[in-house]
């Protein structure tokens, strides 16, 4: 401990001694320090804190996820700032006053690219912070340019909110637009050429689809025509046959006479129910059926009945007439009937076997006819598909247009206006001016003490003991004089002048920076 006390010591004295140099390099490191800090314009910095909530009820309706919404805030994030929206910016602000050119233009746009801040915070909240420290503005000016930027950023916020992009969705309802009338057309020509082969090569041939399918479908309806036309053809002979059975015409009583004789009426009901038995055996009812027998039970009911009457009507000499036979005239109507049904199945048969080989002549005539109507109804559903895409995302765009331009996407608020600022964040010239003036008398220092090792003097004996390593045998102590204590004096005043005109200047300088700082508020 004796020896750092020995030592501080002699370096206290040797800079002590060399104490006007210390004063010198403090003075002048003091001043070129201050110079270069009063050459730093002021930068004032504005913020403002704003709340943005996304809407999430009818969005999520029409297909608006969140992670859309999330991108839109995201877009206004980055859109602030655009190299558009900064020349906007620079136009309405003090900052067009440096702007002489394009070039000038871009410059001011890049630096306040750089000294403006777009910060996501917790609960939606966001804070948008501009700095200014233009030299040719004083600090009221550059004050007031810093809230003017953060203002005009708000305002662009709100326009970027209001419209979002709805001149985009326009000009993507343009486009879909025309593309659909072009797909229509091409549609339209795609299916009047399908049309027109299917007009050429299948216009007989039943159903839809391809020659092959269609072919098969011709075979399917040729084996159903085959079988109907047998069926009527069968059910035509055996009418027939049960006409070749039944006479056209039967004899009954004279009128006047039946009602003398009471007869006649069950010679009538029998001709009835022998025409029901003829139209159930014509139906193809076997005789086990049930109203076939009980119809042939009551025939053999009414048989002996009207057997009685006819005898009885012919020894008393009353006339008989002849009158068409019920039963005939119904089997006669249903072989009309089943003729016809013969005669349509017949030339459907003829037309199918007719479209047939005729499209089996063309296929043999042009072998790539299957191809080109596979290539045409290709065309066909790759048009038709596209189209249908286009129109469900034409209307998904107009949707989403038309919930964008009535409901707001986000919820936009001002929670903290623009902020005047009138202190200054850059650079902190309280500390600044503190710092040099502490460095300047510590290197003034330094460089007392560093020229008092250059030179070979000691300021103790043992000091002189250690360097040399010889003995001292004593030292001789310096005899001041009163002039020479008067002299000392004084020079002593001057020192303390020096140094207190050093922090003098220096409390004048706090002084200034505090006062320009209340002019600004």
């Amino acid at each position: 401990m004796d020896g750092l006390y020995e030592q501080l010591r002699i370096a206290i004295h040797s800079v002590w001694r060399r104490r006007w140099l210390a004063l010198g390099v403090a003075w002048a490191l003091s001043l070129a320090g201050w110079l270069a800090v009063a050459l730093i314009p002021n930068s004032y910095e504005s913020t403002a804190r704003v709340y943005a909530q996304m809407q999430s009820i009818l969005p999520d309706k029409i297909g608006i996820t969140a992670a859309e919404r999330q991108g839109d805030l995201l877009r206004v994030k980055q859109t602030l700032t655009s190299t558009e929206n900064l020349t906007k910016v620079v136009r309405r602000t003090d900052l067009n006053l440096l702007v002489g050119s394009e070039r000038d233009l871009a410059a001011q746009v890049e630096k306040l690219r750089e000294n403006i801040k777009v910060t996501a915070q917790q609960d939606n909240l966001f804070e948008i912070s501009a700095t200014s420290g233009v030299g040719g503005f004083s600090n009221s000016q550059n004050a007031r340019t810093a809230a003017v930027i953060v203002q005009t950023l708000l305002d662009l916020f709100v326009e970027e909110n209001l419209s979002g992009d709805r001149a985009e969705t326009g000009q993507t309802l343009t486009f879909l637009d025309e593309e659909l009338r072009r797909r229509e057309r091409a549609l339209q020509e795609a299916e009047q050429r399908r049309v027109d082969f299917e007009t050429r090569f299948m216009g007989m041939l039943p159903g839809e689809g391809s020659i092959d399918q269609r072919m098969s479908a011709a075979r399917l309806e040729l084996s159903n025509v085959e079988q109907q036309l047998m069926s009527a053809q069968g059910s035509l002979n055996a009418v027939r046959s049960q006409m070749a059975g039944v006479p056209s015409t039967i004899s009954t009583p004279n009128f006047a006479a039946s009602v003398v004789t009471g007869g006649g009426y069950a010679t009538a009901q029998l001709g009835a129910l022998e025409a029901q038995l003829s139209q159930a055996r014509a139906k193809g009812w076997t005789d086990s059926h049930p109203d076939v027998v009980v119809t042939r039970q009551q025939i053999e009911r009414i048989r002996p009945a009207a057997a009685a009457e006819r005898a009885n009507a012919a020894p008393s000499g009353a006339s008989t007439i002849s009158t068409p036979n019920p039963a005939f005239t119904s089997l006669r109507a249903m072989a009309a009937e089943r003729e016809a049904q013969v005669a349509a199945a017949s030339a459907r048969k003829n037309q199918i076997t007719q479209a047939m080989q005729l499209l089996a002549g063309k296929q043999a005539e042009e072998p790539g006819m299957a191809a080109e109507q596979a290539r045409l109804n290709r065309d066909y559903e790759v048009l038709k598909r596209q189209y249908d895409k286009l129109l469900e995302d034409r209307e998904q765009v107009r949707l989403r247009s038309d919930v964008q331009s009535k409901t707001d996407a986000i919820d936009f608020r001002i929670i903290d206006p623009p902020s005047r600022p009138n202190v200054p964040v850059a650079p902190n010239r309280p500390l600044l001016l503190s710092l040099i003036l502490i460095v300047a008398c510590g290197i003034g220092a330094g460089v007392a003490f560093a020229k008092g090792q250059l030179q070979a003097t000691f300021a103790t004996q043992n000091r002189l003991e250690q360097i040399t390593g010889l003995p001292v045998l004593g030292s001789v102590g310096e005899v001041v004089t009163a002039e020479r204590r008067t002299q000392d004096k004084q020079r002593l005043k001057w020192f303390g002048g020096a140094g207190a005109a050093l922090a003098g200047s220096y409390a004048i300088l706090m002084l200034v920076e505090f006062w320009q700082r209340s002019t600004v508020a």
